[in-house]
């Protein structure tokens, strides 16, 4: 068994901004795949580090009229702050969905609007937030190991995800499906605010859907190296998108735990089963 310990070897699977950068931004956000994601993937979590130009731009404040929403399908309504004011209110709202110490510490972070269309518009296009694990707490260096002149993935890496697969595991997916329709004219603001179309249930759904694509791969995963780190030896795997890749690499039994929540996160929203991929 070969174990590596240094970051260019664990280069594909935690992709961090070089300390050097002259260029790179420093704002750190967690992100936990869906609602509260956010995920993902690599997305399931970790801190975000945004290059210069790509951060979210300061939101104004708004002296038009609070928008009325239903809460929980009761009859009281409650009026929504300004976008740049929200965070107390997603606090609310999504720590009544989980206890998880991972989300209670995206609770921790702001602009939570804004960070969840940002990364979930990644994940919607392939790409996999930056990340530092490291942030939040120890994680383990990614292992790889030989056997009979084979490189692999030592099963044991998988378990430095274990607790953001939890975490997303945890969330009550009707819980979230409401919060996300409460904090709706919110969220279209924000994707207006980074030239969507105001409308973000379809870049929800493109989210959902290209996590829900990633293959279940029981036993060993081959690798080969690529420069000073590594690349799937199957060229399908390979072919993933960077989301997708950082969620296979997770380990089957925290992808299909990923992948329960992400699908009844969808159908409690409301997104029929048949734009869906099928269940592995």
């Amino acid at each position: 068994m070969v174990a590596m310990n240094t970051e260019p070897a664990d280069i594909e699977l935690i992709k961090t901004t070089p300390d050097g950068d002259p260029g790179a931004s420093r704002t750190r956000r967690l992100a936990v795949i869906v609602l509260v994601l956010v995920v993902l993937v690599g997305a399931a979590g970790g801190y975000l580090f945004w290059r210069r130009g790509k951060t979210a731009p300061p939101q104004p404040a708004t002296t038009q009229p609070a928008d009325k929403v239903q809460v929980r399908q009761e009859t009281a309504q409650i009026p929504l702050p300004p976008l740049d004011a929200t965070d107390a209110l997603v606090r609310q709202l999504v720590g009544g969905l989980s206890t998880h110490p991972v989300v209670a510490a995206w609770l921790t972070t702001d602009r939570l609007i804004v960070n969840f269309v940002v990364v979930t518009g990644r994940i919607a296009d392939g790409k996999t937030p930056v990340a530092e694990l490291k942030a939040i707490g120890p994680v383990a260096p990614f292992r790889a190991r030989t056997s009979r002149g084979t490189i692999a993935i030592d099963p044991a890496s998988y378990r430095r995800y274990d607790k953001y697969a939890q975490a997303v595991a945890a969330v009550d997916a009707q819980g979230a499906a409401r919060a996300y329709q409460t904090l709706k004219p919110r969220v279209d603001e924000a994707d207006r605010n980074f030239g969507g179309s105001g409308n973000f249930d379809p870049e929800l759904e493109r989210a959902i859907v290209e996590l829900l694509k990633v293959p279940v791969v029981d036993g060993d995963v081959a690798l080969r190296t690529a420069g000073v780190g590594y690349a799937f030896a199957d060229p399908r795997l390979e072919g993933l998108s960077p989301a997708q890749k950082q969620l296979l690499r997770m380990g089957p039994e925290n992808v299909r735990a990923i992948q329960g929540k992400l699908r009844e996160i969808a159908l409690a929203l409301g997104i029929p089963d048949s734009r869906l991929p099928a269940a592995q």
